[in-house]
């Protein structure tokens, strides 16, 4: 339904000229009391044939990009003594995969950066945490099966299915399902969660 209170602006957050404009248009609009940090990309990558403007580009998207908007926008809710900041980072930040190798390294910084930040302004009410999805069935996915399909002479659904077998619920998550545990962290339910690293994963994560 519309409300006239849901404004939205675009930018592209890879680039900080664009990202300063939407985020002094943000300020304009009052601030926030809650930044969800989801922006990226997953490209991959032979780490032999990588320049440095690849490894520069998406440093520039999945982690300057949080870095920017977090310092802009913390200053509002410590002054209020409230405020969430959630990193949707990535289990290949834990698990890192041999073809997502900026990608993984660019997430593992946000989960750091999380903590960082908890640890220096929980006391001021603003309580940083990050996210790790694993298999979430997106249009990232469903172009890569598609890919995979059309090699082996099969269909996206059979290779979404058969990959979604290897997550202990035994198939792949759903954005909904990560955006509820995001609700969770922005309420006031985890007033005492700072500075976690959660996987929304179905399982996946092995680790003690």
């Amino acid at each position: 339904a519309y409300s006239d209170q849901v404004v939205g602006l675009v930018a592209d957050m890879g680039d900080q000229a664009s990202t300063e404009k939407f985020l002094d248009e943000v300020e304009t609009l009052g601030g926030a009391d809650i930044l969800i940090n989801n922006v990226g990309a997953s490209p991959s990558r032979n780490f032999l044939y990588m320049s440095d403007e690849d490894w520069q580009s998406l440093n520039e998207l999945n982690l300057l990009s949080a870095v920017r908007c977090t310092r802009r926008l913390l200053p509002k809710m410590r002054s209020q003594k409230w405020g969430r900041v959630v990193m949707i980072a990535s289990g290949a930040a834990k698990y890192p995969s041999a073809t997502l190798i900026d990608y993984g390294t660019t997430k593992a910084a946000m989960i750091s950066l999380s903590k960082s930040l908890a640890r220096k302004y929980g006391a001021d009410g603003v309580l940083v945490n990050a996210i790790l999805p694993g298999l979430i069935h997106t249009a990232m996915w469903e172009r890569a099966a598609t890919e995979i399909a059309d090699a082996a002479g099969t269909s996206m659904e059979d290779v979404l299915q058969k990959n979604g077998k290897t997550v202990p619920v035994g198939r792949y998550g759903t954005s909904e399902e990560v955006a509820q545990v995001i609700a969770f962290l922005c309420s006031n339910a985890a007033s005492y969660v700072n500075g976690a690293a959660i996987e929304v994963d179905g399982g996946s994560a092995s680790h003690i």
